[in-house]
């Protein structure tokens, strides 16, 4: 027996009564969805999702795997990137069997994490669907499947290539307005004392036709893959550090220098204050953390790049 739920941010939810000796022995399904996702996906899908060929993009990686779906009827279109968790820890199925109703997945943390971040006025993906799968034996497996981002780039290729499509001065006005709304988007989130810890130039995208022109780039700027996303109160300086030095490394490509990452520090901090402050040293360290760690065995010198750029 199952019952649906409506939650307006999520769509419908699918719980499937069981007790606790049911969850043990036969195991149980809780499901969401958007209210198309069935329509595209077929009304059995929690069933055949988990091993459903999808080959498109496929990466699977320590138990999980994530793949594009693209699924057409009756004339409509719908992409999709469906990340399934096929092994997880015991610990959380343990928990998952004995509180069925806690977010122990993957698959539900970031769901709760888009929604959170939605809420909060950030621009993310739409979650169509999600899963979670308590039992067996205290198995525990899960699925989220996420709207594409439709002609969409992300920052790592849109960068390079807005450089090679303006001129010079039409580059830098496009990349200080991009730069103002990356230093928000960090700011907003790191305001909350909650951080990505994936924070890397491509995990932000932006529409593939505002390469080639000026915009107002407030809200057009997208930010994916919150499954790591958490609230620190007491560590917090450790992870905004670990978040700013993980878009400092990230912004050594082609379009990117010393006065943009100086134009998003000042932005970020949102008032004035001197550049080589104890935050910035330890965020240049992190960076270079990250450069030897690409570059073990090549003699490499990391140098902070957070600087007074030289006329």
């Amino acid at each position: 027996m199952s019952v649906t739920l409506h939650n307006p941010s999520i769509g419908d939810q699918q719980v499937q009564n069981s007790s606790l000796l049911g969850r043990l022995l036969r195991g149980v399904k809780q499901t969401w969805q958007r209210r198309d996702w069935a329509s595209f996906a077929g009304g059995d899908w929690a069933n055949t999702i988990m091993d459903a060929s999808l080959t498109d993009e496929f990466h699977a990686k320590q138990g999980r795997s994530t793949a594009r779906w693209i699924m057409e009827k009756d004339g409509r279109r719908l992409g999709v990137y469906v990340k399934r968790h096929y092994r997880l820890p015991w610990l959380s199925g343990l928990l998952a069997w004995l509180w069925p109703w806690g977010n122990w997945s993957p698959a539900l943390q970031e769901l709760r994490n888009l929604e959170w971040a939605r809420a909060h006025g950030m621009p993310v993906p739409n979650v169509v669907a999600a899963g979670q799968y308590i039992g067996p034996w205290g198995k525990l497996q899960s699925i989220l499947a996420v709207e594409e981002l439709t002609d969409m780039l992300p920052l790592h290729q849109a960068i390079p290539q807005a450089q090679r499509t303006l001129d010079a001065r039409t580059f830098r006005r496009w990349k200080q307005g991009l730069t103002r709304e990356l230093a928000r988007l960090a700011r907003k989130l790191h305001s909350h004392r909650c951080f990505h810890k994936d924070l890397y130039l491509c995990h932000f995208f932006i529409d593939r036709a505002d390469v080639g022109k000026l915009v107002d780039w407030r809200g057009r700027v997208f930010l994916i893959d919150f499954h790591r996303l958490a609230r620190h109160l007491i560590t917090w300086p450790v992870w905004l550090v670990k978040d700013l030095g993980q878009l400092l490394y990230s912004s050594n490509i082609e379009g990117v220098d010393a006065r943009d990452r100086l134009r998003f520090w000042r932005q970020y901090q949102g008032r004035p204050r001197g550049h080589r402050s104890i935050f910035a040293r330890a965020i240049c360290f992190k960076k270079s953390l990250y450069e030897r760690h690409n570059a073990r065995n090549k003699r490499i010198s990391p140098r902070c790049t957070i600087e007074e750029p030289r006329s």
